[in-house]
């Protein structure tokens, strides 16, 4: 998710639609009002523009969480480059972490013995704000670094 989206109000984010419409109309592939926002809301890293627009609609200054559920994600577990979906985000308590529940697109394999393998498509963990996990592996790498 974009980190500038925290100061956007839902004005801003109309007019980027708008622009967005007029944009597309001009280079021959006119969208209607509604496609726009959904288009605005992908490109903020969320599932679609309810989501976006209460984001926007926070009056509390809250820091925005790492991900959304629905989102497409990429990053690393356990060393392991991925790709996939957030399938479940919950902060916990009143803290700065996350509890995350990932599905791959592909398997990760978790080991790095080249003579034995354990795949993982789904995985839960926690991470925190950024999105890394405070967690690490036995090389002080995190278990879990999103993309931002």
């Amino acid at each position: 998710m974009s980190t500038s989206m925290a100061h956007l109000t839902i004005d801003d984010l109309k007019a980027q639609a708008k622009r967005l419409r007029q944009a597309m109309s001009a280079a021959g592939t006119p969208v209607g009002h509604s496609r726009a926002l959904e288009l605005v809301a992908k490109s903020h890293g969320v599932r679609d523009w309810n989501t976006l627009a209460a984001l926007a609609s926070r009056h509390d200054n809250a820091p925005l969480p790492p991900a959304s559920v629905g989102a497409l994600v990429s990053g690393e577990y356990l060393g392991q480059r991925f790709t996939g979906k957030v399938l479940a985000l919950q902060q916990l308590s009143d803290s700065d972490f996350y509890a995350i529940t990932l599905h791959f697109d592909e398997p990760v394999d978790v080991v790095t013995f080249d003579s034995f393998s354990a795949f993982r498509q789904r995985v839960n963990g926690t991470i925190d704000r950024k999105g890394v996990s405070p967690r690490q592996t036995s090389n002080g790498r995190p278990q879990i670094v999103l993309d931002r």
